[in-house]
Order: C-alpha cells, then structure tokens, then sequence
C-alpha cells in the first residue's frame, strides 16, 4: 500500500519516444528566436509559428508579434511565414508591402507544395487530403487553387464526381492519422484506378512515429495523456490513435488540466506530447505524477530520431555575417 500516495492515483508512468517537438517545429521555433536576437522586437509572425499555446507565449514575451495576416505587418517590417506554409499570394502581398520575410515552412511542407504545384503543370485534378481550414491545407491549396479539390472521408471520396477520372493524383497534409489516411487513399484507388500519388509519402515522419509509439503505449496503460494545443492537427490525432487502441485518452495543454475522474482506476498512464509541444511541459506532468505517488516512470522507446533542419537561409546569411 502506497501511504504517500494519492488514493485512485496512478502508480507507474510510462512516456512514449519519440515525442514533442519535430525537425520543424524546431526549426520553425528557433527562426523566430534567432530572429528576435539578431533584429530585437518586434519581429512580426504570420499566424501562429507552431500550434501550441505555451510556445506562442514565450515568444510574445519575448517581443513577437503575431497577426493573422500579412496585410497587418506595418510595411517595410520583418515578417516570419508558420511552419504550416503559405500560399503563394502570401508572398505577392509581402513584397507589395515591402516587408522582409523569413519562411519558416517546415521543408516536408514545401515537399507537398512543389508535388501540388507539379500535378497542377501536367493538368492533374489534384485531390487534397486533409482539414478544412488548416493552415497548412490553405497554404498548398494556394499553389493550385483551380486544380485542387479538398476530401476529408471516404464519403468525401465518394461524392467526388470529376471531369477527367483517368487524370487524378492525390497529396496530403502532412499532419494526418496514418491510418485514417491509408483507408482514404485505398478508397481513391477504388474510385480511380489510374490514379497518380506522390513519389513518397506526404504524412511527416513524426507524425508517423509518434502515432506508432502512441499505439504500444496504447496497450500498456488505461489512460494516454496527450499534451498539445487544441488546435494541433497531430496531437488530436494521437488522442484518436490512443483510443482506437484500447486507452482513454484525453488532450491537455498542461498539468493543471488533468481531472480527477480520469484516474479512476488507473495504474498506468501514458504520456505523450504532439510535435509542437516543448518537453518541459512533459516534465511538468510527471512531476504532477510524481507527488501524487507514481514510484515508477519508464520511457517506451518505439523508434529513434535523429531528423534536422538547417535554419532559413536568411537567418544562417545573416548569423554568418554576425560570426
């Protein structure tokens, strides 16, 4: 018996590898840092750089600004692009308004970009996988706004009724449930049997892996805490991963957001954290963990990672010149 212990809290914690932050977000979170050091604030940030609350508040304390668009950057201002992408009208009006830009699209963003733009040259109707409304989605629509046609389901897939069936290729957001996907895309083969993909597959490594690691950690543990923003794409997705696996699973931003009803009965509790979330607030969670009496907290390592992405170009000429 646990006499320090919280009663109904869990006694073992289990973390799943990988987690947290991406090549990408890395990349992208670090851009708007080095920018802020090598221009002081404020430095402007179209949209949020990643799709975390806590991350965006550091940077707002640190003198980022973030608008929604463009057109609210005074002109002739510093400007830095999400890791999400951008259309191509982005950029039209940045340089109407004179503002210096620094793009921190994450590169397998751009990868989808350059697919979408290359279907669109060969005359493809493009469908597009992935959340109306993303970032990330009205970005790579932007590159071929007149080809592009947005599904979501299979019943999406179904209702598709297109000019040229035997000319179709499809992409993705890179963001997606693997899974969900895979069922969308064998529905498209279906539907259109010449249909033409990608050369290699849009969804990011990370958020692959991290959906395989949520779904061992699935099978060991009653409940998966998965910390991420609510509006993260990947992080909700591992919510679902966890479920479809045999855990309760539940997505918070931080510690204090954990309720009690949720540890009824649970030993073990998995944690995880989507590609935009810091690991300090990882950290955080098991120390709640740790003061209510779980003695054991062990790491379920998956897959390793050893992924990275050089800066914007801008901001490595610019830390050169500073050297």
């Amino acid at each position: 018996m646990r006499s320090s212990a919280v009663i109904g809290a869990p006694s073992r914690v289990l973390l799943a590898a990988p987690r947290g932050y991406c090549a990408g977000v890395d990349r992208a979170v670090e851009t708007v840092e080095k920018a802020l050091e090598l221009h002081g604030p404020p430095v402007y940030v179209r949209k949020e750089i990643v799709h975390n609350k806590h991350v965006v508040e550091e940077l707002a304390e640190r003198g980022a600004i973030f608008v929604e668009e463009e057109t609210e950057v005074p002109e002739g201002e510093l400007v830095v692009f999400s890791a999400h992408g951008v259309a191509p009208s982005v950029h039209a009006n940045a340089r109407t308004r004179s503002l210096r830009t620094i793009d921190a699209t994450c590169p397998l963003v751009t990868k989808v970009h350059v697919e979408a733009r290359k279907f669109a040259e060969r005359g493809y109707t493009i469908v597009l996988i992935g959340h109306e409304g993303h970032e990330e989605v009205e970005g790579t629509t932007g590159e071929a706004p007149e080809n592009i046609v947005l599904v979501e389901t299979v019943a999406d897939v179904d209702a598709l009724e297109l000019d040229d069936p035997d000319h179709v290729a499809f992409i993705t957001q890179t963001t997606l449930s693997v899974d969900e996907t895979a069922v969308v895309i064998d529905r498209l083969r279906e539907r259109f049997p010449s249909i033409t993909s990608p050369k290699s597959d849009d969804i990011c490594y990370a958020t692959t892996n991290r959906q395989i690691a949520v779904k061992q950690l699935a099978r060991e543990c009653e409940l998966v805490l998965v910390i991420g923003s609510t509006n993260s794409s990947n992080s909700n997705r591992l919510v679902e991963v966890a479920r479809e696996h045999g855990a309760a699973s539940h997505l918070i931003d931080n510690a204090s957001q954990v309720r009690e009803a949720w540890l009824e009965g649970v030993e073990t509790v998995g944690i995880t954290s989507g590609a935009s979330a810091p690991e300090q607030l990882v950290s955080e969670l098991v120390e709640f963990f740790r003061a209510r009496g779980a003695g054991e907290v062990t790491e379920l390592r998956a897959i390793d990672e050893d992924v990275r992405f050089m800066l914007p170009k801008r901001i490595r000429t610019e830390l050169a010149a500073r050297a």
